[in-house]
């Protein structure tokens, strides 16, 4: 198992490093013990943390409501939870735990 996931029950909890006001929203890949992921969005009155919510309730088909991001919410590296997500993204390589 990657060190930036982690299953807690139906929950998978993230290690994601932001990189706010890029050109383009899209997974980069590992870095250290988080998942770089960049947003277009600017770190300004909670855009990207709101970006960042729609974008991992798009990938894991669940609702923006199943997304919480628990610690972070104004750093670049944050820990999220998405509770039962419908799928994983391939390009991540999340292997669910038995």
């Amino acid at each position: 198992m990657a060190p930036w996931y982690r299953w807690q029950g139906d929950d998978l909890l993230l290690h994601l490093r932001l990189q706010p006001r890029a050109s383009r929203n899209g997974w980069v890949g590992p870095l250290d013990d988080a998942y770089k992921l960049r947003l277009t969005a600017a770190p300004v009155e909670g855009k990207a943390n709101a970006e960042l919510i729609g974008f991992l309730a798009k990938a894991f088909g669940v609702s923006k409501s199943a997304v919480c991001i628990e610690s972070g919410e104004t750093a670049r590296i944050k820990r999220i939870r998405i509770s039962s997500p419908a799928y994983l993204p391939d390009e991540l390589h999340i292997v669910k735990e038995i």
